[in-house]
């Protein structure tokens, strides 16, 4: 199923927390400051809604998306409020992708686990929570993977300022 695909059967089981999607698309000639978007398609979806979102994903039987492949996060710029977290799933039943783009406030980082959902979630949010100061609340390990307990700060927010010492 291609994405148009399975962005509408999403829509026909009206998938909770489904926003809307984003494709890839040229640049408008006639806008000198749009410069299109590359990439692949993905939908947004309410960080609060995901793990009812990816359990939907899961057991439909026309998506069957078994696998959580990747759980990340991004900062976009150091004056953006906003992190977004990114999710890629894959059906090895049906061949196919799906990206998921969820947007939190740095501020207030705080989204249910998707732990219960698929445990492959488990260290994904671990690392988000260290790198990017994202709270999974009901994560069942939440201890550090990367850095030292006692470290202060989220390396990965662009805001981040590197200590002189350790």
């Amino acid at each position: 199923m291609d994405f148009r695909g399975l962005l509408d059967r999403l829509k026909a089981l009206r998938a909770p927390g489904l926003l809307g999607a984003d494709e890839p698309r040229k640049a408008d000639p006639a806008d000198k400051k749009d410069k299109g978007r590359a990439g692949d398609p993905f939908v947004w979806v309410e960080a609060q809604a995901l793990a009812r979102f990816l359990e939907l994903c899961r057991d439909d039987e026309r998506l069957r998306f078994e696998c959580l492949i990747d759980l990340t996060a991004t900062d976009p710029s150091k004056d953006d409020p906003n992190l977004h977290v990114v999710v890629q799933l894959l059906s090895l039943a049906f061949r196919h992708r799906l990206t998921i783009k969820c947007t939190l406030p740095k501020a207030a980082a705080v989204m249910p686990t998707s732990v219960p959902v698929h445990r492959a979630a488990q260290w994904h949010e671990r690392e988000c929570g260290e790198m990017f100061g994202i709270t999974f609340t009901g994560h069942p390990d939440p201890r550090h993977i990367l850095l030292p307990e006692d470290w202060l700060g989220t390396p990965l927010r662009k805001d981040y300022v590197f200590p002189d010492e350790y």
